[in-house]
C-alpha cells in the first residue's frame, strides 16, 4: 500500500512532489497528442460545409458513433472524480456511476431516435421545429452555452489535478499554465478539425480508456485472487471505517444530506438526456436507425466502465488508503493516478496519465464544438443573419466562437481548480435537466405545448438552477466551498435539481396553458409525424 511515508513529503505531511516520472508522463502524453493531431489533421482535410463542421458529414456508422459517445460522455468526472469517490466514500460514491449510467436509458427511449428524426445540427433545431424560430433558438442556445461552461469547468479543474500529481506542480500559476496548455490545445482540434476531428479524438480515446481501465480491473482482481469480497476487506481494513460499505456515509448524516443525494440523483438521471454536447452526436449519423445502434452501443460501453470504476475504487481504497488520497495534490482526484503507480509503477502510472489527459481533452473537444455551433448556427446564422448565412460564413463564425469559449473555459478551470470534478458535472447535469430536458419532452410528446411554455421552461429551469447554485454552499461557507470563508449560502443543498427540474416542468405546463393563441397545427403534425417515423427527416440534414 502507498503510504505518506514513501512518497516525497514535507515536514506538514503534504506532497511536495510528482508521483512517478514526470518526463515519462510528459513523454507519453505528447506520443498521444501527436496521433491525435495526426487524426485531427486528416479530418481538416474533409472538412468543407457546415454538416462537416458539425455533424461529421452525417458519416460516421452507429457503432463509431457509439464509441465517440461514450468517448465524450466518460470524462474526467468519471476517471477521477467517481473512482476518488468510491476511495473515500464507498457506496456512496459508487451512486454517481449508477446514476451516470441508468440515465442512457431516458436518453435511449424518450430522445435518441426521435432527436434525430426531427433536427439538422443541435438540440434548437428540434426545440424551434413548431414554435417561433427567434425566442426558442435565443434561449435554447444561452442554455447550451450555459451548459456546456459549467462541464468544461469540470474538465478543466481535473487537468489541474492531474498535472499537480503527476508533475509536483504545486503553485496555483504552474496549475493554472496546465490548464491554459490544454485549452490550447482543445482550441486548435476543434478549430481544424470540427466534428470529424473531435469525433476521432474521442474514438481513440474511448478504446484507450476502456483498454486501460479494464487492463487495471483485471490486474487488481488477479492481486486478490479473483475474490472482490477480500478486496472490499481490505478496504474497509485500511480505511479503518466499516461504514464505507454501507450507504451513508458522505450522503446520510442528516435528513438534509438524504435530500442532497436525492437531488444528485435526479440531476444524474434527467440530465443526460438533456446535454447538449451528447444529444448534437445524434446528428454524425446517417439515420435514425443508426442513432439508436450508438446509444445501445455507447450503453453497454460506458456500463462496462462503470463496473470497473467499483473495482478501482475499492481497490484503491485497499492498496492506497483513503488518507493518503484525501491528503494528495488533487484531493479524490488522485486515486486512479495513485493506484496506477501502485500497480505498474512509472509506466502504468504514464499511461494512465495520458489516457485521463486524453479523456479531458476529448470531453472539452465535444463540448466546444458543441458551444459553437449553438452560437454560430442557431444565433448567428439563423436569428442574426436570419437563416440567409452561407456554409461558410457559418463555419467562420463557428471558429471564432471556439475561440472564444476555449478561453473563457481556461479561465473558468483556473478559477474551479481543487473541487472534485464528479461534483462539478453533477451541477452541470442538474443545469442540463432543468433547462433542457422538460421542453425537449414536451415539444416531442405534448401537441399543446406552445412557445411561451418553452420560454417559461428553459429560462425558468436556467435560471432557477443557476440562482440555486450561486446560492448554495457550493460557492460560500464550506471547507470545499470556492469561498470558504464567507457565508453567503441561502439554499442548504448542493445540488439544485431537486426544486429546478420540477419548477421546469411546472413552468412549461402553466407557459402552455396560458397562452392565448396555439402553434401551427400542421407544424405539429409534421414534427410528430417525422420524430415517431423517420418520414422526412431527410430534409434536416440539406444545407
Amino acid at each position: 500500500m502507498i503510504n505518506l511515508a514513501v512518497l516525497p513529503t514535507d515536514t506538514t505531511g503534504e506532497f511536495t512532489t510528482e508521483v512517478g516520472n514526470p518526463w515519462a508522463n510528459i513523454g507519453i502524453f505528447l506520443v498521444f497528442v501527436a496521433i491525435t493531431l495526426f487524426a485531427v489533421l486528416r479530418a481538416s482535410r474533409k472538412t468543407k460545409t457546415a454538416a462537416d463542421f458539425y455533424a461529421g458529414g452525417r458519416s460516421f456508422t452507429g457503432t463509431q458513433n457509439g464509441t465517440a459517445i461514450a468517448g465524450d460522455y466518460l470524462s474526467a468526472a468519471s476517471f477521477l472524480g467517481i473512482v476518488g469517490a468510491i476511495a473515500i466514500y464507498g457506496y456512496d460514491g459508487f451512486l454517481y456511476s449508477i446514476g451516470f449510467l441508468v440515465a442512457w436509458l431516458v436518453a435511449l427511449l424518450l430522445v435518441a431516435e426521435m432527436l434525430r428524426n426531427t433536427g439538422k445540427f443541435t438540440m434548437a433545431d428540434v426545440l424551434s421545429f413548431r414554435l417561433k424560430q427567434r425566442p426558442v433558438r435565443i434561449a435554447a442556445s444561452t442554455s447550451t452555452l450555459m451548459v456546456s461552461i459549467f462541464y468544461l469547468l469540470a474538465q478543466m479543474a481535473g487537468a489541474g489535478a492531474l498535472v499537480s500529481l503527476l508533475l509536483g506542480i504545486d503553485s496555483g500559476v504552474g496549475q493554472s499554465l496546465v490548464i491554459a496548455i490544454v485549452g490550447l490545445l482543445m482550441i486548435f482540434y476543434v478549430f481544424i478539425g470540427g466534428m470529424k476531428g473531435t469525433t476521432w479524438v474521442q474514438i481513440i480515446k474511448a478504446t484507450l480508456l476502456l483498454i486501460g481501465v479494464g487492463i487495471m480491473s483485471i490486474w487488481l482482481l488477479a492481486l486478490f485472487g479473483f475474490n472482490f469480497s477480500e478486496m472490499l476487506g481490505d478496504a474497509v481494513s485500511v480505511a479503518n471505517n466499516p461504514a464505507i460499505l454501507d450507504p451513508g456515509l458522505q450522503y446520510g448524516e442528516s435528513t438534509l444530506t438524504k435530500l442532497d443525494f436525492l437531488s444528485l440523483g435526479l440531476a444524474l438521471v434527467f440530465g443526460t438526456a438533456g446535454l447538449p454536447h451528447v444529444l448534437m452526436r445524434f446528428y454524425t449519423v446517417p439515420t435514425a436507425k443508426e442513432a439508436r445502434k450508438s446509444v445501445v452501443w455507447a450503453i453497454w460501453l460506458i456500463g462496462g466502465f462503470y463496473l470497473c470504476t467499483l473495482v478501482l475504487g475499492f481497490g484503491a481504497a485497499a492498496l492506497v488508503g483513503p488518507e493518503t488520497i484525501a491528503n494528495a495534490p488533487g484531493g479524490q482526484n488522485s486515486a486512479a493516478p495513485l493506484l496506477a503507480y501502485e500497480l505498474g509503477g512509472t509506466l502504468l502510472l504514464g499511461v494512465i496519465a495520458a489516457v485521463a489527459f486524453a479523456t479531458i481533452l476529448a470531453v472539452v473537444a465535444g463540448l466546444t464544438i458543441t458551444a459553437s455551433a449553438s452560437f454560430a448556427h442557431d444565433i448567428y446564422g439563423q436569428v442574426i443573419k436570419k437563416g440567409k448565412l452561407d456554409a461558410k460564413g457559418e463555419m467562420r463564425a463557428g471558429r471564432v466562437t471556439v475561440v472564444v469559449v476555449g478561453v473563457l473555459a481556461i479561465l473558468g478551470g483556473i478559477g474551479a481548480q481543487g473541487q472534485n470534478v464528479a461534483f462539478l458535472v453533477a451541477l452541470a447535469f442538474a443545469v442540463a435537466a432543468s433547462a433542457n430536458l422538460p421542453t425537449i419532452l414536451y415539444s416531442l410528446f405534448w401537441k399543446r405545448f406552445t412557445t411561451r411554455g418553452a420560454l417559461w421552461s428553459m429560462y425558468g429551469g436556467l435560471g432557477s438552477s443557476i440562482l440555486l447554485i450561486l446560492f448554495s454552499p457550493v460557492l460560500w461557507g464550506a471547507e470545499t466551498s470556492f469561498f470558504p470563508d464567507v457565508d453567503l449560502a441561502l439554499y442548504p443543498l448542493t445540488n439544485p435539481g431537486i426544486i429546478s427540474i420540477p419548477l421546469s416542468f411546472l413552468l412549461g405546463w402553466l407557459g402552455s396553458l396560458t397562452s392565448k393563441t396555439s402553434e401551427d397545427p400542421v407544424k405539429q403534425a409534421e414534427m410528430e409525424v417525422r420524430s415517431l417515423t423517420g418520414v422526412g427527416a431527410e430534409k434536416a440534414t440539406d444545407h
